[in-house]
């Protein structure tokens, strides 16, 4: 059997997902047993639209808390004061640019977990994001992606 992946994450990732995890077993348990528990007084649940959209939202919530607790499982939490002041780790915020376009960039450093690329929140694990861990501000890097190999250079960082 293989070993499940480790899910790095900050202290603010891991807050973030344990409140996640409470509050579906907690409100969203509740509120959804509450459809269900009205959706079965209307009758006759063959034919009953509320009740059948109340369980396919509890499958959801439970395969939810399923995907938390596995994660939350083989979590390692980095700590930012044992990090390398002068290089990019894992939860920092990072200014870069493209040396073709120019073009600037701002992003977190996240998990795969926690990575949204529209809230700015790049995954470590990501062909960029791979390369800024250990790198300093004035370096540059390439990076492999799909549309071709690309440069940019690190025009700042800072932490959480």
């Amino acid at each position: 059997m293989a070993e499940e992946k480790k899910h790095i994450v900050t202290y603010e990732e891991l807050k973030s997902l344990e409140d996640e995890i409470s509050d579906l077993k907690v409100n969203r348990r509740r509120e959804i047993a509450q459809k269900i528990k009205e959706a079965r007084e209307q009758g006759d649940l063959s034919e009953n639209a509320e009740y059948d959209a109340a369980k396919d939202e509890q499958r959801d919530i439970e395969a939810r808390i399923a995907e938390l607790e596995k994660i939350l499982k083989n979590i390692e939490v980095i700590d930012e004061e044992n990090q390398d002041a002068e290089s990019i780790y894992f939860g920092c915020t990072v200014h870069f640019v493209d040396m073709e376009s120019k073009e600037e960039f701002t992003y977190k450093l996240s998990s795969s977990t926690g990575a949204d690329i529209l809230k700015g929140k790049i995954s470590n694990e990501s062909p960029i994001g791979s390369k800024l861990i250990g790198s300093k501000v004035g370096q540059v890097i390439t990076v492999d992606a799909p549309n071709g190999r690309n440069s940019y250079k690190i025009l700042d960082f800072k932490r959480g």
